[in-house]
């Protein structure tokens, strides 16, 4: 980042939105996503998963309410394909859902000067983490402290431009790692229960709401301690990408682990969230990346308990 800028952006192409409207938008996504979209106000945003019915996550979201209507943001890869597949679930309700990615612009802000920046361009600012601000030009998401997420009507693009640095996509998605937040791609749909990539800890899994798909599994997993699995922060020395199968040492036959995300760092080599068996986590010896002489990962703690 250049300290004479303090700050840095850069433009999501990798990231898709879907839209949901109508009457009985919230209630629908409220019985469909793992968090509580019912008690979700105007000028908040929630992280929330959508699983199958074995409690597998097949997308995670940030849901934004913007007036009548909600944004989902998640991976481009899978916008079209989560549509069609949640829009079969609407049923009689009165809602409608859309993949909106080609209508929407998205760049992430970061750094001390981020909230000046934004300001400077006349974009609302909002005063907390998970917190949103809209106008007319879109909305704004405060992701963390200095860290700020815009998305704009794709009309909006050429003016907001003037935000994307040379950081770039792997900058953003490095930002996403070290702060624990995981997204779950076409790598990686339909293979962890909510828990295994800490959901419940990041405010994304409401254990009081009613019936969702999963939910039985969700719950289970929760309140009878069978979780085998938990995400990891870590480093490697080479490249790495989400899918990536990771072996442990004591048992080198069979993979023990599952890279859920990753990002070059500028050291060199990866830094990744990965989805390990608890057993090999609790061994003396370093979990490997592809094989089972592979490079090994360098454990690094996660910012939340």
């Amino acid at each position: 980042m250049d300290t004479k800028v303090s700050y840095a952006a850069a433009e999501l192409r990798h990231l898709g939105l879907l839209s949901c409207k109508g009457d009985e938008a919230r209630a629908f996504l409220h019985a469909q996503l793992t968090s509580d979209v019912a008690g979700l106000a105007e000028g908040e945003a929630r992280l929330g998963g959508w699983c199958s019915a074995k409690g597998r996550l097949l997308a995670t979201f940030l849901v934004v309410p913007r007036g009548d209507e909600f944004l989902l943001q998640l991976p481009r890869e899978l916008a079209a394909g989560v549509a069609k597949r949640l829009s079969m679930f609407i049923l009689r309700a009165r809602a409608k859902l859309a993949d909106a990615s080609d209508a929407w612009t998205q760049f992430g802000v970061w750094g001390g000067a981020a909230a000046e920046r934004l300001a400077a361009l006349k974009l609302p600012v909002p005063q907390g983490p998970m917190r949103a601000a809209a106008t007319d030009a879109g909305v704004v998401v405060q992701i963390a402290p200095q860290r700020y997420l815009v998305l704009a009507p794709a009309a909006q693009r050429e003016p907001l431009a003037a935000l994307a640095g040379d950081a770039g996509e792997q900058a953003w998605l490095l930002e996403e790692i070290r702060a624990g937040r995981p997204q779950v791609v076409q790598a990686t749909q339909d293979q962890f229960v909510p828990q295994m990539v800490n959901l419940e800890r990041l405010g994304a899994i409401d254990f009081k709401k009613g019936c969702y798909p999963g939910q039985e599994i969700v719950a289970r997993t929760q309140y009878r301690g069978v979780l085998k699995r938990r995400m990891i922060r870590a480093r490697v020395g080479a490249a790495a990408a989400a899918g990536d199968a990771l072996f442990a040492d004591d048992d080198p036959a069979q993979a023990s682990g599952t890279v859920a995300n990753a990002a070059a760092a500028p050291e060199g080599g990866s830094e990744l969230l990965a989805v390990a068996q608890i057993s090999a986590l609790e061994g003396a010896r370093p979990l490997r990346l592809r094989a089972a002489d592979g490079p090994p990962l360098e454990l690094l703690p996660l910012p939340y308990a």
